[in-house]
């Protein structure tokens, strides 16, 4: 049986591309797609092990691997131009278009969505209410077509499985079509439990708007007696650190292993974003250390309020100084909180992944 195995695009090792790397796993044998591929040296050893992909004609055009994301409007044609025609099982991990890839009748198409296109469907708003004229109206007609289109290829997509409830309510809205539920891998056993924590609570993430990472150091600056580590890069990362007061500590990119040694050591790790799932909460629960995190979303499922975490309602302030304050009043169990994590392990998402797609290729036999 011929494999392929279709992702968005390739340009950093994030959530959705751990999620790669394990089905990448469960079919070493598969060809890999995607748009375009502008992983580093080290990304790629990690992501898909020096495999070669095969890159649509964005690959090759002017400025691409700074400015690919400039070429959206060419993002379906793109990705309809992969020829995935000798192929018997199509697997695409897809947040925008890749679970729009042509396919045959004989073929099977299952799509790993992380979700369906945010800045064309829930975030629409959000992403153009900033924009100027006219880009504001390019933009707008854009997403317009992109919209038209996600909603015209969906006959392409046999089965879909959701990274969360939280998604598979997304895909049901927008697609009106069902879903299962199958979360993401975390890397368990890398995020090794350490009971013993200093007294730095920690968040670590791209330091872009929606993770609202901002938001968490203004809260802190309020609360200058306590510690905040801030790992991550980005956009935000020079505005963030113009605000922050000298009980805020930014580390930037850290490698694996720091970020690794921080999350075992944090008093506690805090997430203000509304996220499809949120791997990195869990990492931290993996350390055994208590998450701080907003009610909404996949950590409003997967981190369990006064017993691996406390939940506060709000993207404020006001709402994240008084989880905080809660949380100094609560005890928490390291160890129950790593093995709370285990429900998230690579082990159980390859059998579950693997099960279900052997369920459907029987099934279409």
């Amino acid at each position: 049986m011929k494999i392929a195995i279709v992702h968005d695009w390739l340009v950093t090792n994030a959530g959705a591309e751990k999620v790669l790397k394990n089905i990448i796993d469960i079919y070493p044998d598969a060809d890999i797609f995607s748009l375009v591929d502008f992983l580093s040296d080290k990304d790629r050893k990690d992501v898909i092990d020096n495999r070669f992909v095969k890159t649509s004609f964005i690959q090759n055009l002017p400025f691409a691997e700074k400015a690919f994301r400039n070429y959206l409007p060419l993002f379906p044609k793109a990705i309809e131009s992969l020829d995935l025609s000798v192929y018997d099982l199509i697997v695409s991990s897809s947040w925008a278009v890749a679970k729009g890839v042509k396919k045959t009748k004989k073929q099977l198409h299952i799509c790993y969505c992380h979700t369906p296109v945010r800045y064309a469907w829930d975030l629409y708003d959000e992403y153009t209410s900033s924009l100027k004229q006219p880009k504001k109206f390019l933009v707008q007609q854009t997403l317009k077509r992109l919209r038209k289109w996600d909603i015209a290829s969906l006959d392409r997509v046999d089965y879909f499985i959701a990274n969360s409830k939280f998604v598979q309510k997304r895909i049901s809205k927008t697609y009106n079509r069902d879903s299962i539920v199958i979360y993401p891998p975390v890397d368990t056993k890398s995020f090794i439990l350490n009971e013993n924590k200093s007294d730095f609570y920690l968040t670590a993430c791209r330091l872009v708007p929606y993770k609202k990472t901002k938001l968490i150091v203004e809260a802190f600056n309020q609360m200058p007696n306590k510690k905040l580590i801030v790992i991550g890069d980005g956009e935000e990362y020079e505005p963030i650190k113009k605000i922050a007061k000298e009980n805020i500590t930014l580390l930037g990119y850290q490698e694996f292993e720091s970020m690794i040694s921080h999350m075992q050591r944090a008093r506690a790790f805090l997430y203000a974003a509304i996220e499809d799932f949120g791997i990195v909460p869990i990492e931290a629960q993996s350390c055994g250390t208590p998450v701080i995190a907003l009610d909404d979303g996949g950590t409003a499922e997967t981190v369990i309020d006064a017993v691996s975490c406390v939940h506060f309602k709000k993207q404020t302030k006001e709402d994240i100084i008084d989880a905080v304050k809660r949380f100094e009043t609560m005890t928490f169990d390291s160890k129950k909180i790593s093995l709370l994590s285990q429900e998230y392990s690579e082990e159980r998402f390859k059998k579950e992944f693997k099960l279900f797609v052997n369920t459907k290729l029987n099934q279409n036999q």
